[in-house]
Protein backbone atom coordinates (compact mmCIF):
# COMPACT_ATOMS: atom_id res chain seq x y z
CA UNK A 1 0.00 0.00 0.00
CA UNK A 2 1.23 3.64 -0.65
CA UNK A 3 2.28 5.95 1.80
CA UNK A 4 -0.65 7.81 3.24
CA UNK A 5 -0.51 11.52 2.25
CA UNK A 6 0.01 14.41 4.83
CA UNK A 7 -0.48 17.62 5.13
CA UNK A 8 0.66 19.72 8.12
CA UNK A 9 -0.66 22.95 9.49
CA UNK A 10 1.26 24.95 12.13
CA UNK A 11 2.73 28.30 12.05
CA UNK A 12 6.38 27.88 13.72
CA UNK A 13 8.30 26.85 10.66
CA UNK A 14 10.92 25.31 12.34
CA UNK A 15 8.78 23.17 14.20
CA UNK A 16 6.80 22.38 10.83
CA UNK A 17 9.61 21.53 9.50
CA UNK A 18 10.17 19.45 12.65
CA UNK A 19 6.91 17.75 12.62
CA UNK A 20 7.63 16.70 8.44
CA UNK A 21 11.02 15.44 9.45
CA UNK A 22 9.40 12.85 11.77
CA UNK A 23 6.37 12.14 10.03
CA UNK A 24 8.49 11.17 6.89
CA UNK A 25 10.37 8.80 9.00
CA UNK A 26 7.22 7.10 9.81
CA UNK A 27 7.24 4.38 6.65
CA UNK A 28 3.70 4.77 6.17
CA UNK A 29 3.29 8.38 6.03
CA UNK A 30 4.92 10.88 3.84
CA UNK A 31 4.57 14.79 3.47
CA UNK A 32 2.67 16.46 0.67
CA UNK A 33 2.40 19.79 1.80
CA UNK A 34 3.24 22.11 5.03
CA UNK A 35 1.26 25.27 5.64
CA UNK A 36 1.90 28.32 8.30
CA UNK A 37 -1.90 29.26 8.17
CA UNK A 38 -5.18 28.17 8.23
CA UNK A 39 -6.80 29.74 4.74
CA UNK A 40 -2.86 28.11 3.40
CA UNK A 41 -3.99 24.66 5.06
CA UNK A 42 -7.57 24.83 3.71
CA UNK A 43 -6.01 25.63 -0.30
CA UNK A 44 -3.02 22.73 0.36
CA UNK A 45 -5.73 20.23 1.56
CA UNK A 46 -8.55 21.08 -0.85
CA UNK A 47 -5.26 20.41 -3.53
CA UNK A 48 -3.65 17.16 -2.56
CA UNK A 49 -6.59 15.75 -1.00
CA UNK A 50 -4.41 14.49 2.45
CA UNK A 51 -5.38 11.29 4.35
CA UNK A 52 -4.07 12.73 7.39
CA UNK A 53 -3.53 16.43 8.77
CA UNK A 54 -1.48 17.60 11.82
CA UNK A 55 -3.42 20.24 13.10
CA UNK A 56 -1.98 23.16 15.15
CA UNK A 57 -4.47 24.92 17.40
CA UNK A 58 -3.31 28.32 17.44
CA UNK A 59 -2.69 29.96 13.79
CA UNK A 60 -2.40 33.36 13.50
CA UNK A 61 -5.30 34.05 10.94
CA UNK A 62 -8.32 31.52 12.22
CA UNK A 63 -8.59 28.74 15.11
CA UNK A 64 -7.41 25.29 13.80
CA UNK A 65 -10.36 23.79 15.30
CA UNK A 66 -12.83 26.57 12.98
CA UNK A 67 -10.52 25.29 9.94
CA UNK A 68 -11.39 21.79 11.13
CA UNK A 69 -15.12 22.97 11.04
CA UNK A 70 -15.16 24.04 7.69
CA UNK A 71 -13.14 20.77 7.08
CA UNK A 72 -15.55 18.45 8.42
CA UNK A 73 -18.29 20.54 5.99
CA UNK A 74 -16.11 19.59 2.95
CA UNK A 75 -14.75 15.84 4.02
CA UNK A 76 -15.38 13.41 6.99
CA UNK A 77 -12.44 10.97 5.91
CA UNK A 78 -9.51 12.98 6.84
CA UNK A 79 -8.10 11.58 10.17
CA UNK A 80 -6.93 14.42 12.03
CA UNK A 81 -3.78 14.86 14.96
CA UNK A 82 -4.07 17.60 16.90
CA UNK A 83 -0.93 18.91 17.44
CA UNK A 84 -0.63 22.26 19.99
CA UNK A 85 -0.02 24.06 23.30
CA UNK A 86 -3.50 23.82 23.66
CA UNK A 87 -4.80 21.93 26.54
CA UNK A 88 -7.64 23.25 27.95
CA UNK A 89 -10.66 21.23 28.94
CA UNK A 90 -12.92 23.10 26.25
CA UNK A 91 -10.42 23.12 23.39
CA UNK A 92 -10.16 19.29 23.91
CA UNK A 93 -13.94 18.57 24.31
CA UNK A 94 -14.24 20.72 20.99
CA UNK A 95 -11.48 18.10 19.25
CA UNK A 96 -13.64 15.45 20.01
CA UNK A 97 -16.41 16.68 18.76
CA UNK A 98 -14.88 17.57 15.59
CA UNK A 99 -13.83 13.83 15.37
CA UNK A 100 -10.47 14.24 16.22
CA UNK A 101 -9.22 11.13 17.83
CA UNK A 102 -5.47 11.88 18.54
CA UNK A 103 -4.48 15.07 20.48
CA UNK A 104 -0.48 15.54 21.09
CA UNK A 105 0.64 18.25 23.62
CA UNK A 106 3.98 19.97 22.86
CA UNK A 107 6.56 19.29 23.87
CA UNK A 108 6.26 15.24 22.65
CA UNK A 109 8.74 12.92 21.55
CA UNK A 110 9.22 11.43 18.23
CA UNK A 111 7.99 7.91 19.87
CA UNK A 112 4.46 9.64 20.46
CA UNK A 113 4.03 11.00 17.49
CA UNK A 114 4.89 7.65 15.52
CA UNK A 115 2.65 5.62 18.14
CA UNK A 116 -0.29 8.31 16.87
CA UNK A 117 0.74 7.78 13.45
CA UNK A 118 0.59 4.12 14.00
CA UNK A 119 -2.92 4.31 15.66
CA UNK A 120 -4.08 5.98 11.80
CA UNK A 121 -2.45 3.77 9.57
CA UNK A 122 -4.54 0.59 11.39
CA UNK A 123 -7.68 2.80 10.66
CA UNK A 124 -6.90 3.94 7.25
CA UNK A 125 -5.99 0.28 6.54
CA UNK A 126 -9.38 -0.84 8.12
CA UNK A 127 -11.54 2.07 6.15
CA UNK A 128 -9.44 0.90 2.49
CA UNK A 129 -10.72 -3.12 3.21
CA UNK A 130 -14.39 -4.35 2.77
CA UNK A 131 -14.30 -6.50 5.94
CA UNK A 132 -17.22 -6.21 8.67
CA UNK A 133 -15.06 -4.97 11.61
CA UNK A 134 -15.04 -6.84 14.70
CA UNK A 135 -15.16 -5.22 18.25
CA UNK A 136 -11.72 -3.91 18.56
CA UNK A 137 -11.83 -2.73 14.68
CA UNK A 138 -14.79 -0.48 15.89
CA UNK A 139 -12.86 0.86 19.24
CA UNK A 140 -10.18 1.98 17.44
CA UNK A 141 -12.33 3.81 14.85
CA UNK A 142 -14.28 5.30 16.95
CA UNK A 143 -12.12 5.52 20.37
CA UNK A 144 -8.61 6.00 18.85
CA UNK A 145 -7.23 2.53 20.17
CA UNK A 146 -3.18 2.65 20.71
CA UNK A 147 -0.25 0.99 21.06
CA UNK A 148 -0.58 1.15 24.39
CA UNK A 149 -4.54 0.19 24.80
CA UNK A 150 -5.57 -0.57 27.80
CA UNK A 151 -7.83 -3.58 28.52
CA UNK A 152 -11.42 -2.88 29.82
CA UNK A 153 -13.08 -4.85 32.11
CA UNK A 154 -17.16 -6.26 30.40
CA UNK A 155 -18.37 -3.13 32.41
CA UNK A 156 -16.77 -0.47 30.92
CA UNK A 157 -16.59 0.14 27.49
CA UNK A 158 -12.67 -0.08 25.77
CA UNK A 159 -13.15 3.11 24.02
CA UNK A 160 -14.36 5.25 26.74
CA UNK A 161 -11.60 3.70 28.96
CA UNK A 162 -8.97 4.78 25.92
CA UNK A 163 -10.13 8.08 25.30
CA UNK A 164 -10.00 8.69 29.36
CA UNK A 165 -6.31 7.31 29.85
CA UNK A 166 -5.27 9.73 26.70
CA UNK A 167 -6.74 12.84 28.43
CA UNK A 168 -4.98 11.50 31.60
CA UNK A 169 -1.72 10.70 29.98
CA UNK A 170 -1.60 14.12 27.93
CA UNK A 171 -2.72 15.97 31.39
CA UNK A 172 0.39 18.68 32.44
CA UNK A 173 -0.48 17.59 36.09
CA UNK A 174 -3.39 15.85 37.90
CA UNK A 175 -7.05 16.01 36.98
CA UNK A 176 -10.42 15.03 38.78
CA UNK A 177 -13.44 13.11 38.03
CA UNK A 178 -15.18 16.21 36.95
CA UNK A 179 -12.53 17.95 34.62
CA UNK A 180 -12.36 14.34 32.82
CA UNK A 181 -15.98 14.45 32.56
CA UNK A 182 -16.59 18.04 31.56
CA UNK A 183 -13.51 17.22 28.65
CA UNK A 184 -15.21 14.05 26.91
CA UNK A 185 -18.92 14.49 27.72
CA UNK A 186 -19.60 11.67 30.37
CA UNK A 187 -20.79 11.67 33.76
CA UNK A 188 -18.70 12.54 36.10
CA UNK A 189 -20.15 9.16 38.18
CA UNK A 190 -18.98 7.41 34.76
CA UNK A 191 -15.32 9.24 34.70
CA UNK A 192 -14.64 8.11 38.47
CA UNK A 193 -15.55 4.59 36.79
CA UNK A 194 -13.07 5.13 34.77
CA UNK A 195 -10.21 6.72 36.28
CA UNK A 196 -10.90 4.27 39.47
CA UNK A 197 -10.10 1.29 36.93
CA UNK A 198 -7.01 3.09 35.96
CA UNK A 199 -5.93 3.06 39.15
CA UNK A 200 -6.43 -0.13 40.26
CA UNK A 201 -4.44 -1.53 37.23
CA UNK A 202 -1.26 0.46 37.61
CA UNK A 203 -2.23 3.28 34.77
CA UNK A 204 -2.83 6.27 37.03
CA UNK A 205 -2.50 7.17 40.79
CA UNK A 206 -5.00 8.76 43.12
CA UNK A 207 -4.28 11.02 45.80
CA UNK A 208 -7.29 13.60 48.19
CA UNK A 209 -7.02 17.18 47.86
CA UNK A 210 -8.15 18.90 50.97
CA UNK A 211 -9.83 22.19 50.57
CA UNK A 212 -10.81 24.55 53.33
CA UNK A 213 -14.14 22.70 53.77
CA UNK A 214 -16.04 20.05 52.47
CA UNK A 215 -14.72 16.38 51.49
CA UNK A 216 -11.86 15.80 49.90
CA UNK A 217 -11.29 15.77 46.19
CA UNK A 218 -9.58 12.67 44.82
CA UNK A 219 -6.81 13.68 41.97
CA UNK A 220 -5.46 11.46 39.32
CA UNK A 221 -2.45 11.68 37.66
CA UNK A 222 -1.09 9.33 35.21
CA UNK A 223 1.58 6.75 35.57
CA UNK A 224 3.97 7.30 32.71
CA UNK A 225 5.73 3.64 31.42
Amino acid sequence: MSPARVVIVEDDRMLAALNATLVDDHPGFEVVAVAHTASAGLREIEHHRPDLLLLDVYLPDLNGLELLRRLRAMRTDVEVIAVTAARDLETVRRARVLGVRHYLVKPFTKADLHRRLNEVQRALSMTAGDADLDQRAVDLMLGGGSDDAVAAPRNLSASSLQRVAELLDGAEGDMSSAEIADALGMSRVSARRYLDHLATIGRAEVAPRYGAVGRPENRYRAIRR
